[in-house]
């Protein structure tokens, strides 16, 4: 299988540097929609982690139960609420985001299901859906016709199991995920040990990252850099392959000081800055 490799020289000619005079307002504006009781973290850590990838405004709708810790934990994001507590009823909201993340801590709740898919048939907004998300979708699989050409979806592997079928061969895998990539014109992340993004007949290998990544929330900080970065008006192939390549070089930067065992989702976050750094002194 033919495959470009994500590496820094391919991600910085694709990687704008910060106008100087830019202000929160045009650093563009992302929305999460996530959470369930137990499962606030999730959202929180897309969240957090949509802002120190450059987003200049983040609100995120969750049920009422979040609503305390959210605000407490991330201060410089805005919150939305559904009616019920524990989880989500009713998608609505009066904002005008750039873009959308959706799944992390969602839950699969009837009322949820019916939510999610009233949203789909209304949004026209570029979209990143991951998580619980992927797994209605997989279960509603009549919805995927409702999705935005170029929405990103992004499995870890059995969650492409869901979507795609099972198979038995790697080579397989990449066929029946083209196959799907094409007929939904979807660009699907698969999460993994590397990391591949699939655009149709395009298959982007990444180069960075390490055992560490296998932690709790790994994926929602993924969901969260590259939907901010969607925000910031990258196309939705440029903010899939930068996401997955900093996410990545995160860990890279953190293991002589974490290891692999100690490292955890929010040390991604801690690292993201030091990974920008990193393409800035390389896009000189």
């Amino acid at each position: 299988m033919e495959s470009t490799i994500i590496d820094q020289k391919e991600i910085v000619k694709r990687y704008k540097t910060i106008d100087e005079h830019t202000h929160k307002g045009i650093q563009g504006h992302a929305l999460f929609i996530g959470g369930s009781y137990g499962k606030i973290g999730s959202v929180c850590l897309s969240s957090k982690a949509a802002l120190r990838t450059g987003c200049g405004l983040v609100t995120t709708f969750i049920p009422k139960c979040g609503y305390e810790i959210l605000q407490a934990t991330i201060p410089e994001v805005m919150v939305l609420c559904d009616a019920e507590d524990k989880y989500i009823t009713e998608i609505n909201f009066d904002i005008e985001p750039n873009a959308i993340g959706i799944g992390p801590g969602l839950g699969q709740e009837i009322f949820t299901q019916n939510a999610f898919h009233q949203f789909l048939k209304s949004n026209n907004k570029p979209l990143v859906i991951d998580a619980d998300a992927l797994n209605i979708l997989s279960i509603n699989k009549s919805w995927l016709e409702l999705l935005q050409p170029k929405t990103i979806l992004t499995p870890h592997l059995k969650e492409l199991e869901r979507l795609i079928g099972k198979w038995k061969t790697e080579e397989e895998k990449f066929e029946k995920t083209r196959v799907f990539s094409k007929q939904y014109h979807l660009i699907i992340v698969m999460k993994g040990a590397p990391t591949y993004i699939v655009d149709s007949d395009t298959v982007y290998k990444n180069s960075t990252g390490n055992p560490a990544l296998a932690t709790a929330g790994s994926g929602d900080v993924l969901t969260g850099m590259i939907s901010s970065l969607l925000a910031q008006s990258y196309n939705a192939i440029d903010a899939a392959i930068i996401g997955v390549y900093l996410h990545g070089l995160t860990a890279d930067i953190a293991l002589p000081k974490t290891g692999y065992q100690s490292f955890i989702a929010s040390d991604i976050i801690k690292n993201i800055g030091k990974a920008y750094l990193t393409l800035e002194r390389n896009s000189k």
